[in-house]
This record gives C-alpha cells, sequence and structure tokens, in this order.
C-alpha cells in the first residue's frame, strides 16, 4: 500500500457527555452515528458525529482516576484531547515515531481495525493515533471506532466539512516541527506567518500561545450567522469568528 495519512477523527473531553453533545448536534446539524461501548474499559462514554468524512468525538469520564479526567484538571477545562490520523502502516510510523523518543502508549487491535496511540506528554498539546483499517480503501467505507452504519449518518446542509485544527504554544514553531517529525510532514508557513502542516483533507496550524494546548477547529458551514445564532440560543459564549464548546473555540467559514 502506497503511504498516506489523512485526519480521521477529532476527540474532545467534557466533564460530561450532555448536555455538550446535543448542543454539538443541534448548533452544527450533525447526527450521532455512534456511542462506542469499548471506552468503557477506560471509564469514559462518548459519542461520535460524522462531519462529512471526518469523525468529531466527544468523551466524558464516568469515574474517576480517567486519563481523560485528568487531562481535564491539567488542562483547566482546554478540550482538544486527541487527532487521529488514518494511515499505511500504524506500526511503522509508530517505529519511527519511537525512534524520535515519542512513545506507543495504546494499541489497540479489534480487527479489521488496528490503532497505535502516541504518548500525550511525548506528543505534547494533543493525543495523537495512527490507525488503519483493513480493506477499507474508500473514505467512506468501515471504520468500526463510529459503529456499522456512519456514513448514513452525514449530513452537509449545515455543516460541510472540518477544515483546519489549531493548536497553540508558546514556541509554535517548535511544536509545528516537533509534530512534523511525528507525521512525517514538512512544515510550511502560511499567508499570514503561522506555521503548518498539510494534509489531504485538512490543515494543522500552530499559533501563540501560553500553553500548549488544541484550542480551536475551524469548519466550513452554510451559514455562520445561523450557527451562531443556535450556539447562543443555547447559552453558549460567542467569540468573534463562531462559539465555545466542550472546551475549544468552534470557528465558522463559509
Amino acid at each position: 500500500m502506497a503511504p498516506f495519512l489523512r485526519l480521521r477523527q477529532i476527540c474532545l473531553v467534557a466533564d460530561a457527555i450532555e448536555p455538550a453533545a446535543s448542543q454539538l448536534a443541534t448548533i452544527m446539524g450533525l447526527n450521532v452515528c455512534y456511542r462506542d461501548p469499548h471506552v468503557g474499559k477506560y471509564g469514559l462514554e462518548n459519542v461520535l458525529l460524522p462531519v462529512d468524512t471526518m469523525l468529531l468525538e466527544i468523551v466524558a469520564p464516568i469515574q474517576p482516576g480517567t486519563a481523560a479526567g485528568r487531562f481535564l484538571e491539567k488542562t483547566q477545562g482546554r478540550g482538544g484531547y486527541m487527532a487521529i490520523f488514518c494511515c499505511d502502516d500504524p506500526d511503522a510510523r509508530a517505529a519511527h515515531t519511537d525512534s524520535l523518543g515519542v512513545r506507543a502508549a495504546n494499541v489497540i487491535d479489534q480487527a479489521p481495525y488496528h490503532g497505535v496511540q502516541l504518548h500525550p506528554r511525548d506528543c505534547r498539546a494533543a493525543f495523537i493515533e495512527l490507525n488503519t483499517t483493513a480493506g477499507s480503501d474508500n473514505i467512506r467505507g468501515p471504520y468500526p471506532p463510529a459503529g456499522p452504519d456512519w456514513a448514513k449518518a452525514i449530513r452537509t446542509d449545515t455543516t460541510q466539512a472540518l477544515t483546519t485544527v489549531e493548536m497553540q504554544s508558546s514556541d509554535p514553531a517548535d511544536l509545528a516541527a516537533h509534530w512534523g517529525r511525528i507525521l512525517q510532514l514538512p512544515v510550511e508557513t502560511d499567508a499570514d506567518h503561522s506555521s503548518v502542516l498539510r494534509l489531504p483533507n485538512a490543515t494543522l496550524r500552530f499559533t501563540p500561545g501560553d500553553s500548549e494546548a488544541m484550542t480551536a477547529l475551524t469548519f466550513k458551514v452554510a451559514n455562520a450567522a445561523d450557527i451562531r445564532a443556535a450556539a447562543q440560543e443555547q447559552g453558549l459564549t460567542l467569540t468573534a469568528s463562531g462559539f465555545r464548546l466542550a472546551g475549544v473555540e468552534f470557528k465558522l467559514i463559509t
């Protein structure tokens, strides 16, 4: 198989699944496709919603002492938890990251799905997972973490695409270089002088901030004003570009 790497899924952490999941579905015009029972062994519950061919996941602790709960405490409520990539060979890519001193923290082997999660402390800013689904050459094809019929839940009348994942750091160029080495992608400079990593279906943008964290997601939408109004009706905090939910900013572009 030829080497490839695509952004597959973004995972956010909330104190509780509700009302975050219902607010997200209502505001962004998305459908829930799955609630994965396998995350229970980590002391979590979750919900997944497709944004075209990507998945947006919210997880929440259901017992004390979970890694996700500790993450929320450490970040003081910042919810950008994990960036998940599908690729040609997760094990080979994990061997590469190990050579950089970025350790594998967890291996998930649930055929036909195979994933390697890298240690969040080594990744910095957010957890990275690299995965593959055997026999799936179709980006709308099988993806077990999202359930057996995830593609049937896709809606694009309100929210059309997740285009950008934003991470902040006191040294954004250094964080971009670190992620570039992990993902084997060249660092580029955008028009606003931000360091970026470009994937076939999304951009990772690195911006200045007081700590290292995933802080914002940008979505292409049909009508930003309508979505902001829906967020306001749900009692969420509006920003200049969108609104805040589950510890991150949802930025809207048309």
